[in-house]
């Protein structure tokens, strides 16, 4: 059985650095995709951003673009989310989640069908 476990949250100043991580195990683990949500408290989980297994490919909202980098250690099993420029608005619970069987290229939230417990994110003004 697939499990995700996020870590790496924390409290960080406005303009600073964090980077996520997301282990994964289980089985002939080969996912069409992982991908990074985040949901502040009052809203919705929003999409952050995704990792291609098999051709490496990201894709990114459009609030971390330029600023997030997801990535992949193979040996490692693992799953990045560097996170610079960080600001207030950034603040929320980060999950990670992936998708085994349904391949698409919308990533939203139905697409993915096993997700880790959260890691919390806080910046500060």
């Amino acid at each position: 059985q697939v499990q995700l476990v996020e870590s790496g949250g924390g409290l960080v100043q406005a303009g600073g650095s964090l980077r996520l991580s997301c282990a994964t195990s289980g089985h002939f683990f080969s996912p069409f995709s992982v991908g990074w949500f985040r949901q502040a408290p009052g809203k919705a989980r929003e999409f952050v951003a995704a990792f291609r297994w098999s051709s490496r490919r990201t894709y990114y909202g459009d609030s971390v673009k330029g600023r997030f980098t997801i990535s992949r250690d193979n040996a490692k099993n693992t799953v990045y989310l560097q996170m610079n420029s960080l600001n207030v608005e950034d603040t929320a619970v980060y999950y990670c989640a992936a998708d085994q069987y349904s391949g698409s290229y919308y990533y939203t939230q139905g697409t993915f069908d096993v997700w880790g417990q959260g890691t919390q994110v806080t910046v500060s003004s």
